[in-house]
């Protein structure tokens, strides 16, 4: 289970979490609690806080809301002004540490995409180093605290859920294990487990990712997913009239996907679907 917090500026878009995981990205204000319960290869929810509240007032249940959670994300925004947003994300962490210091710190420094190279390195390092130093001066020099440039419009949204879910697979070890082998005996390049609906990758082996390499794949991932919605769904008769008169018009029954695509240089991209 995981929850989300940020600002509130921030938290007014949701992060604009892509549509698959979401079910909307539209870009709503946040004004109470929101629970996306979500199943597929993972099941887990994602608690939306409104990033105004104070979680840690008397009047909400702390252990109802932290008790059970795996990590927590927090947004920033790095067009607005983020200060109010570290303060609050700072009080955040030192609470949790006192009562819950197993709990995963995830920040998203979030639509990045509308600065330039310069100031969004700057903007990054700036948050990062605000936040290290007030953890420092509090006594918390190893925090559980990860931060990430996020965007809607690449692929660095996923790149960092895919971070956040790893973390919370106690299985990640072995997974990457058998992927490191499936490379060896395979001579692969790059092997990546994902979770088809989100597009999340549960487990890569442990050579370097590349960003590039990744958004190929999930592009061929939304090519499976569209695919199957076009032909993999029921059509009934509709008022009653159909030119074949008694014959409903049904989709073609699950099956394994299998994409094979050669790229320049002799390199294929192999996509096997395991299971549904």
């Amino acid at each position: 289970m995981r929850r989300q917090l940020g600002s509130k500026r921030s938290r007014c878009s949701k992060c604009s979490l892509p549509h698959r995981l979401y079910g909307s990205s539209t870009a709503s204000p946040l004004c109470a609690v929101a629970d996306s319960p979500y199943s597929s290869f993972m099941d887990f929810q994602v608690w939306d806080f409104p990033g105004h509240l104070d979680y840690f007032d008397p009047a909400f249940d702390v252990d109802n809301i932290f008790d059970e959670i795996g990590a927590l994300i927090w947004v920033i925004d790095a067009q607005d002004e983020y200060l109010d947003a570290i303060m609050r994300l700072n009080t955040t962490i030192l609470n949790l540490q006192h009562s819950y210091p197993n709990i995963n710190v995830e920040v998203f420094v979030h639509k990045v995409d509308g600065l330039s190279e310069d100031y969004k390195s700057d903007t990054f390092r700036d948050i990062i180093q605000r936040v290290q130093d007030e953890l420092s001066d509090a006594g918390y020099e190893n925090a559980p605290v990860s931060f990430y440039q996020t965007s809607i419009y690449d692929h660095s949204i996923f790149e960092a859920f895919s971070k956040v879910i790893q973390k919370l697979i106690p299985q990640l070890p072995t997974l990457e294990s058998l992927l490191n082998s499936l490379c060896v005996n395979c001579r692969i390049e790059k092997a990546y487990l994902f979770d088809v609906l989100s597009k999340i990758y549960i487990a890569t082996d442990t050579t370097p990712t590349d960003i590039g390499s990744y958004e190929i794949c999930s592009d061929y991932i939304d090519v499976v997913v569209d695919v199957s919605e076009i032909y993999g769904w029921d059509r009934p008769v509709e008022n009653g009239h159909q030119e074949d008169a008694g014959i409903d018009e049904t989709g073609n029954n699950d099956a394994e996907s299998l994409i094979t695509m050669e790229r320049k240089g002799n390199n294929y991209l192999y996509l096997r679907e395991i299971n549904k």
